[in-house]
């Protein structure tokens, strides 16, 4: 699977929900195995791939998947899932409480490669959300967690970081072919 790059219109519009008849089809589960597929290998020397949004692959709809293990090293988790059991699943997921402080995040974005800059998130937030089975659920984070639901949630508003970014500026790994 290829990550859209900015440019893509796909990228600036507001996704879809997923309906309620979509929850256990083939479907569903094919495009998060296609998000899961792009993500895994998502790691180089500048940056690495902690989450993903289905626009980010050409799919319109309201998912974002998050590999716990690069955000938290020491996740671990026996579920027995289809899906390697570090992803995340987050379906039709909405903000549903912040904090007051906001606090300048240094972020990049598969789809902006190589692109870096500074953005205001909110220090704490609380997402709900629905898993692939169906099953609603409420996630509260802080640091690193709580900028990546900011960041996908904007990609399923059709906003890029870029939009709001200050500082923003280009790197490349000295030892990369496309430096």
């Amino acid at each position: 699977m290829q990550i859209v790059q900015t440019g893509d219109p796909v990228l600036r519009k507001v996704a879809e929900p997923v309906s309620d008849n979509e929850f256990g089809t083939k479907t569903l589960a094919g495009i998060l195995e296609k998000m899961a597929k792009a993500l895994l290998p998502e790691e180089d020397r500048v940056s690495v791939g902690v989450a993903l949004a289905a626009p980010q692959i050409g799919i319109g709809k309201r998912i974002f998947i998050v590999r716990h293990d690069r955000v938290d090293p020491s996740y671990r988790t026996d579920a027995k899932e289809k899906l390697p059991a570090e992803i995340g699943v987050f379906i039709n997921p909405e903000i549903i409480r912040t904090s007051r402080k906001k606090v300048d995040s240094y972020e990049g974005c598969l789809s902006v490669r190589h692109k870096f800059g500074f953005t205001k998130r909110y220090e704490r937030v609380t997402v709900r959300a629905t898993d692939e089975h169906g099953k609603t659920f409420t996630r509260g984070s802080g640091g690193l967690l709580a900028q990546i639901f900011q960041h996908e949630i904007d990609h399923l508003n059709g906003v890029l970081f870029i939009d709001h970014a200050v500082e923003v500026r280009e790197v490349h790994d000295e030892k990369s072919d496309d430096a």
